[in-house]
């Protein structure tokens, strides 16, 4: 108990009385936390503009009694103006957000997540044009892997080498059709260019998140959906908003 510095991310900023904050924090150093910022909603607070949602910074904090650490200063390590200029890039950083708030939800550190989280926020905010669908589900398919959760698409989970042709959550990743007739659970048909596109995702950096077809995001996207929920125990928001979706003879550029 007691004063301490940490870097963090405001997952989410609640107003609460007249002039106060509740923050929902992701640290490097206490995972996620939640905070209580004293009269930041006033004009001349010296934590005004300093704690707003996505974008990194140092806090000093104090921890009581509470289950609530006091911020009692903030600095900002890098100012997201683009992202926020963008309707699509606040998007993506909510949503990625949200997700790292739900999968890491106790004080365990995982600095690794917040390095990607911060990766994620500065390369929205300096491209917002590079903020989407396929960014959005690289992103959470990283988080699934440092979640323990990553599911198997290379190869069937069943046998190790039969040709895969549905996904389910239940088994963990992708199925052949003789593995499929000993499964249980719900699963669904995936494609191959689905399994290439999440394939590549995890490879590579975040800044060369693979394009590809409406429809094979929307396969993605229902597999990260689903593991997170099976093997996770958590209740993801899509990654991507339906109403921002490109037509689905499109193609989404990373």
């Amino acid at each position: 108990m007691g004063p301490f510095k940490t870097e963090a991310v405001v997952l989410r900023s609640i107003r609460y009385g007249e002039a106060d904050r509740i923050l929902h924090l992701y640290t490097r150093a206490r995972g996620r936390i939640s905070g209580f910022a004293k009269g930041s909603r006033r004009l001349h607070s010296r934590l005004a503009g300093r704690l707003e949602p996505y974008q990194p910074v140092q806090l000093e904090l104090h921890e009581g009694r509470s289950d609530l650490f006091t911020v009692t200063g903030a600095r900002i390590l890098a100012p997201t103006p683009g992202l926020r200029g963008s309707a699509v890039a606040l998007d993506v950083a909510g949503r990625c957000c949200d997700a790292v708030g739900r999968l890491f939800a106790t004080e365990e550190p995982h600095p690794e997540v917040f390095n990607l989280l911060c990766n994620l926020l500065l390369l929205i905010d300096r491209c917002p044009e590079r903020a989407g669908w396929p960014l959005s589900l690289a992103f959470h398919l990283k988080l699934l892997v440092a979640a323990g959760i990553a599911p198997r698409i290379g190869s069937c989970v069943g046998c190790g080498y039969g040709r895969v042709e549905v996904f389910s959550a239940a088994a963990g990743g992708t199925l052949c059709r003789r593995c499929v007739a000993l499964s249980r659970g719900y699963r669904f048909k995936i494609a191959a260019e689905t399994r290439a596109f999440m394939a590549t995702a995890l490879a590579r950096p975040l800044a060369e998140a693979p394009a590809a077809q409406a429809r094979s995001l929307r396969e993605a996207e229902r597999a990260v959906v689903e593991i997170a929920a099976y093997h996770g125990h958590v209740r993801l928001l899509p990654p991507f908003a339906h109403y921002l979706r490109p037509r689905e003879s499109a193609e989404v550029a990373a």
